[in-house]
């Protein structure tokens, strides 16, 4: 489930995965795979200088609510409109509470998740900044402080709020978190994913 986190330029916004079998994710009204964000961020980790970095991310934009679909509604089955609600009419919500676990396979419905989401929205291009001696880090038009980005951080390597499956990562949370562990940037400084 995404978790509302705090931004400086758009107050709350939601981020995080919205269906436990893919590795889709969400910011607000960008759409992306976990797996490109980890590897953005490791790629970023390995910069050696604590200069400012910037780099491009391929994300899917979906621009008004009702293409985007009502997550509620869509895990609720009482309304499947939308992206949101055609990822949940081909993988509903698990009756037994218990299976609400990220699926640390769920990097094997990319293909059908991109085909969805066509649909729905549009492939664009948006900028990653860290801003090293301001703190600040923008994910296209939201920027975070040090603390919120990394706070994006934890919550997938988590496996966000129903956690990952049996507590197994995916090969690319793992590699995030070596980089990050290696890396001579001030903002991952300290951060320890444990």
């Amino acid at each position: 489930m995404p978790l509302e986190f705090d931004s400086l330029s758009h107050g709350k916004v939601a981020f995080g995965f919205f269906n436990i079998e893919t590795d889709m994710i969400l910011l607000d009204r960008y759409f992306l795979f976990a797996r490109d964000f980890c590897e953005h961020i490791s790629e970023s980790a390995q910069d050696p200088s604590d200069e400012s970095y910037e780099s491009s991310w391929d994300i899917y934009l979906i621009e008004n609510d009702r293409d985007a679909g009502n997550l509620m509604g869509a895990i609720y089955g009482t309304d499947l409109r939308g992206f949101i609600g055609a990822v949940y009419k081909f993988f509903p919500f698990p009756k037994e509470r218990e299976k609400f676990r990220q699926n640390p396979e769920g990097f094997k419905t990319r293909s059908l998740m991109e085909k969805l989401i066509e649909k729905y929205g549009k492939k664009t291009k948006i900028r990653f900044l860290i801003r090293s001696k301001h703190d600040e880090i923008g994910i296209g038009e939201y920027l975070f402080n040090r603390i919120s980005f990394r706070q994006l951080i934890e919550y997938i390597w988590m496996g966000g709020f129903p956690r990952w499956r049996d507590g197994i990562q995916p090969d690319y949370v793992l590699t995030m978190k070596q980089r990050i562990a290696e890396s001579p940037r001030s903002v991952f400084e300290g951060l320890t994913l444990a």
